[in-house]
């Protein structure tokens, strides 16, 4: 390891690691100490360290593997709200268990030979590896590279691995439930223009909700969004436009959208939720941000990063070797942009 290395998994400048390292100015106590502390943890010794003191060996690297493509986990996937809070307290139950938590994100296209190479390079003890856009074939073809294996934000039943995800089918279902107890009938459906496990499950279960109530998705309600922007849609507000009557109530497969059809139907005058109530999928910050705050399928992302940590540290404590499924349950959160439906005028 060199101090390319310290500083890559320090987040900081090579400068700053030399300043640490010999105790200069430069670098506040509490950067200092964090660089000090990923050296200790991956046995780096500088020579200008003075101190004797031996390196504790009573730790865990834990590797984050993020697969990133165009579609959903882009090359700044943890910027994007979900994937930014989900990893804050994954970082935080690790360290929590006195572990070290290192990040690496590789294309899609070259997954198994950069993650292989790297676990030769730089072994860990554990993965947690982000699933949101990978397939079960993806999943089967990692599997042979290391023994300790979470798997985040998926979850493929028939695959003999370890995953924690979102109860998707639940959340849908939930939303479907709440519409019609609203007394919304007629009911649009907003979906990913990407399709991944996560929104299939989630249509299912909305699906399952109107079929219950013999109901369904009318002919022309279904529209297509980018699932990562958080801005009107020009495809979205043509086929507002051409509606002859506009739904009661609109479910989105995620907040970027909901967020996205608010913002469309405000350019259009069209009000929510007097007009139309609009409910998303996720709660992340942006919607409690906008007007009207979005009600939504609230996603426990400190259970999903406190149960695969968990997990994955009984199998590195206790030498398990089965493996564990857990699905996270969901619930409603109300917030303003959706209402009661209206019965039409006499």
């Amino acid at each position: 390891m060199k101090i390319d290395d310290i500083a890559r998994l320090a987040g900081v400048s090579k400068s700053a690691v030399s300043l640490a390292f010999n105790n200069k100015p430069g670098v506040s106590e509490e950067t200092k100490q964090h660089i000090l502390k990923i050296a200790e943890e991956h046995e780096y010794r500088p020579r200008t360290m003075k101190t004797s003191k031996e390196f504790s060996k009573n730790y865990n690297v834990i590797r984050f593997v993020a697969c990133k493509n165009t579609d959903i986990v882009t090359e700044h996937y943890d910027s994007l709200p979900f994937f930014n809070e989900l990893i804050h307290h994954i970082t935080n139950q690790v360290r929590e268990h006195g572990n070290t938590l290192i990040f690496s994100s590789f294309d899609s296209h070259s997954l198994k030979e950069e993650l292989s190479a790297l676990e030769k390079d730089q072994p860990s003890s554990g993965i947690l590896l982000l699933g949101t856009n990978l397939t079960s074939e993806d999943i089967y073809s990692i599997q042979s590279i290391h023994s300790n294996i979470v798997i985040l934000d998926t979850c493929f039943e028939h695959v003999d691995a370890s995953f924690v995800s979102i109860n998707n089918y639940l959340g849908g279902y939930q939303a479907g439930q709440y519409l019609i107890q609203l007394g919304h009938k007629k009911i649009g459906y907003v979906q990913s223009s990407t399709r991944i496990l996560n929104f299939k499950k989630r249509k299912e279960g909305f699906m399952a909700a109107l079929e219950e109530h013999n109901l369904s998705i009318e002919n022309g309600l279904t529209f297509d969004m980018n699932p990562l922007l958080v801005m009107s849609q020009d495809s979205f507000k043509t086929a507002i436009h051409e509606l002859g009557e506009l739904p009661s109530a609109l479910f989105c497969e995620n907040d970027y959208m909901a967020i996205s059809a608010i913002k469309t139907f405000q350019e259009m005058n069209i009000r929510v939720p007097e007009q139309i109530s609009v409910m998303g999928f996720d709660n992340i910050h942006e919607a409690k941000v906008i007007s009207p705050e979005l009600t939504t399928i609230h996603v426990k992302k400190d259970i999903l990063a406190r149960t695969a940590v968990k997990l994955l540290m009984e199998r590195l404590n206790n030498n398990q070797e089965h493996h564990t499924q857990v699905l996270v349950n969901t619930e409603v959160i109300e917030r303003r942009s959706c209402l009661a439906s209206q019965p039409p005028l006499a």
